[in-house]
């Protein structure tokens, strides 16, 4: 038995899906709606309108795998299973790149906000009391982590949920016509392209939904509640994009007003809607909500760690090590801890520009993987379910992941590929020296 499953509080199904939910990060659409109204025309609901569609597509394919391999490990493990353990342990490799970049990006995030409320500070030391502060949170029992994320994800919506109620106040003062309306769906431009382009950015907010996967060995009937999450998660991350998205547009139909939207728009968008008070709590709330993200980031790196140092891929007794009281993977999670500190010495430029290859690499391996599994293994496609099932909704997947590759930041695919590269030859170490970890076994699907 997975020592992980030993856990006293096993989550529950809206435990994962909060933790999934806190991953997305929802207040990220206030910062990128500056640049995703200029390069949709204004239309930056229909663009998540869009997305959400793309992501479902890629998301059902996890929660099918999800469901027929109910273990933790992600695209790591349905890889493995389908495609071979060579296949596995190079999905499994590129996503831990993005898996272990994004606490550090999150520590970045929080450096700089903190550093605003505190200037007299050093960043360094902001920077490191947070990181200790989500490191001994995830090293103590997972429902911990699921329970302050109720708080941490709370306490954002309840913010924009009142900069919703501000706009309609707004509006109001131009009467019930200017909140009922269609505009900031359309906003009088029917092109589709820009449309598009806008969609592909907005891909990257969904990030993170599969890493609920990494909670299995952690949850209550993993077999049909990580599918259910999975789905829950994006179709929750989805709606708030959305309805945040739809209320900024409708205030700000066009750029004019916000001066360093190329930046961050959020401060100027709070501060416009609501005056400096309000910018100032909705400051802290974009902090709290990076919290909750570096929270559910952290666990699920520290757990792919522990995953693949189970199937021994990463050798050492350390990340195969589970705490006997608090039952996590305290080793793993203190060395992502550590890694995190990295955020000390480098900019937010360079480590966002290195993120999202890892994650394109798995999207593209499950979308492939219900192709391998269902269409060539158990040929279920000869007949329309079946066929619309097994081969048009992944290559649709695969064709919505298409995208996202082809606006995929070049520093991102050069280094993914040298780190796919160390992987490859990392892969030849083991074949060579560790040849009982890629013994044949028979397909049982």
């Amino acid at each position: 038995m997975d020592q992980l499953k030993k856990s006293a509080k096993l989550l529950s199904l809206w435990q994962v899906v909060i933790i999934g939910v806190a991953y997305l990060t929802p207040m990220t659409v206030f910062d990128t709606f500056g640049i995703v109204s200029e390069r949709t025309n204004g239309r930056v609901p229909l663009a998540y309108l869009f997305t959400l569609v793309a992501i479902l597509l890629t998301a059902m394919s996890y929660s099918r795998l999800a469901a027929t391999f109910p273990e933790s490990g992600s695209a790591f493990t349905y890889t493995g299973k389908i495609c071979g353990k060579e296949s596995g342990f190079i999905v499994g490799w590129a996503t831990l790149q993005d898996y272990m970049l994004l606490p550090m990006i999150n520590a970045l995030l929080s450096g700089a906000y903190l550093s605003a409320l505190f200037p007299d500070i050093p960043t360094w030391i902001l920077i490191t009391v947070y990181v200790a502060i989500v490191t001994f949170i995830n090293s103590r029992n997972v429902s911990l982590l699921a329970n302050m994320n109720f708080i941490f994800v709370g306490v954002p919506l309840i913010l924009t949920i009142y900069f919703i109620y501000l706009v309609i106040h707004i509006k109001l003062g131009a009467g019930w016509e200017a909140v009922l309306t269609a505009k900031p769906l359309f906003n009088g431009d029917n092109s589709i392209g820009p449309l598009v382009g806008g969609a592909a950015v907005l891909c990257f907010s969904f990030l993170g939904f599969d890493a609920v996967s990494t909670l299995a060995s952690e949850t209550k009937d993993s077999k049909t509640t990580i599918p259910r999450a999975i789905m829950i998660t994006v179709l929750a991350g989805g709606i708030i994009f959305f309805i945040s998205a739809w209320f900024i547009q409708l205030y700000y139909p066009t750029n004019e007003l916000l001066k360093n939207y190329k930046d961050s728009s959020s401060p100027e968008i709070a501060f416009y809607v609501g005056g400096a008070l309000f910018q100032k709590f909705f400051m802290i709330a974009m902090l709290v909500n990076t919290f909750a993200s570096a929270l559910a980031s952290h666990a699920s790196a520290a757990r792919l760690l522990h995953i693949m140092g189970i199937a021994r891929f990463i050798p050492g007794q350390i990340f195969r090590y589970v705490h006997p009281k608090y039952h996590s993977p305290y080793f793993c999670v203190l060395l992502v801890g550590f890694l995190s500190l990295a955020a000390i010495f480098c900019t937010l430029d360079t480590a966002v520009s290195f993120v999202n290859f890892g994650a394109m690499i798995a999207f593209s391996a499950v979308n492939i993987c219900i192709l391998v599994m269902f269409a060539y293994y158990k040929k279920q496609f000869k007949t329309v379910k079946g066929f619309t099932l097994n081969i048009i909704l992944p290559v649709l997947g695969l064709t919505t992941v298409a995208y996202m590759w082809l606006n995929l930041q070049m520093d991102s695919f050069i280094f993914g590929l040298s780190w796919t590269f160390l992987g490859l030859l990392y892969l030849l170490y083991l074949k060579k020296y560790q040849k009982a970890l890629f013994v044949k076994e028979q397909q049982s699907f």
